[in-house]
């Protein structure tokens, strides 16, 4: 059993590792220098910020009501919110260029008020949005539906309204679990390809987040610019795991 577990642990390592090793540190930091890392770093960056953003406002409501609510058809709200987990991203990349596309179901209405979304960036962060939210409405759900509502109805009995018992006695109770969320979110909405690529294009410092960048410098044999990104993703992914298992351990104690 150590021998298999060590072969499965291996194969993640070296590839990495590899990656790695690959680059020069001095050719890395050329690498990051370039014009177009730099628009895929800073389009990246404010993409992903925006996208929390709006998961945050949007899917906080959403958990708050698929977890404390009844209603009917709240089972078939659930599940549509978890599909895009499960929706492979380039179809949903098609949905969204059919839902948002200059001809798609709204493209007429948006173009009657001068708005285009897609091949932009305000369409990636649609895409990355709609690829990564439910891993925080996910989270949040289950907070808010494990979250103790004694501490809940004994802020209500000292006169605190529902909005205020919402934001100083539920949200606290279920910050790891939030936490943990938002930055599973983030982390996913940085690693978005196929629905970005098929919505929004790969049009540098427009749509060129740096996954695509990776993939365009690597189509055109620029291995240095796609070795040090795919460095920094990996560099990244590692910060959302340590953070996701510091959230959970918390959470635990």
């Amino acid at each position: 059993m150590v021998f298999a577990a060590a072969l499965l642990v291996a194969f993640i390592v070296l590839p990495l590792a590899g990656l790695v090793a690959h680059i020069t540190p001095s050719a890395f930091g050329e690498a990051l220098r370039t014009p177009a890392a730099r628009h895929a770093l800073k389009l990246s960056a404010i993409t992903t910020t925006i996208t929390l953003g709006v998961t945050l406002v949007l899917g906080t409501p959403l958990a708050y009501v698929l977890a404390r609510a009844d209603f009917p058809g709240r089972r078939l709200v659930d599940a549509v919110a978890d599909l895009p987990i499960v929706v492979p991203p380039a179809v949903a990349g098609i949905a969204l260029l059919f839902a948002f596309g200059r001809n798609g179901t709204l493209g007429p209405l948006l173009h009657a008020f001068g708005v285009q979304l897609s091949f932009s960036t305000a369409a990636v962060v649609l895409a990355q949005t709609f690829v990564s939210a439910p891993f925080y409405v996910r989270a949040a759900r289950s907070a808010f539906a494990g979250a103790d509502r004694t501490l809940e109805a004994a802020s209500a009995t000292l006169g605190m309204g529902p909005l205020r018992t919402f934001a100083y006695i539920t949200v606290p109770l279920a910050a790891p679990a939030l936490l943990g969320g938002a930055v599973l979110t983030w982390a996913r909405a940085l690693g978005e390809f196929g629905a970005t690529i098929m919505f929004a294009g790969n049009l540098e410092g427009v749509s060129q987040t740096l996954p695509l960048a990776v993939y365009l410098n690597l189509e055109s044999d620029d291995l240095p610019i796609a070795t040090a990104l795919s460095i920094v993703l990996v560099a990244f992914s590692l910060f959302v795991v340590a953070a996701v298992r510091l959230t959970a351990e918390r959470e635990a104690a």
